[in-house]
């Protein structure tokens, strides 16, 4: 691949874990020779079809993840049901990508190079 391509892949019918691990294995560039944990060496990813990911609603009502304002008793838990009412299947997945991923200062360099579609 050159250095400019994007890796697309299509999330139509295929479950939210399995997209978001073959998106970070492709964001570290763990699919290439030229791979170094140190230096950001992986390609820019394009999600495709995001709203047609297969996820039951049981599997909705378990996942759940955090944010915390940064003041005392301001950490937010909130259920996968209401990240999709609110900002969609788009959301979920990237959230998903964005733990998989290493969490040092390259994380956000590489969150950049994401790019997901309804």
């Amino acid at each position: 691949m050159k250095k400019n391509d994007t890796k697309i892949i299509d999330a139509e019918g295929r479950t939210l874990g399995r997209v978001a691990s073959e998106v970070a294995i492709s964001l570290m560039g763990k699919t290439q020779a030229s791979f170094e944990r140190n230096v950001y060496s992986g390609i820019p990813v394009k999600v495709i079809n995001a709203s047609k990911i297969k996820i039951t609603p049981k599997k909705l009502e378990e996942i759940y993840h955090t944010r915390y304002s940064g003041y005392r008793g301001g950490l937010r838990i909130l259920k996968g049901t209401e990240t999709v009412e609110k900002k969609g299947l788009k959301e979920l997945l990237k959230l998903a990508v964005f733990h998989m991923l290493p969490g040092n200062k390259l994380r956000r360099e590489m969150v950049k190079n994401l790019n997901i579609e309804e």
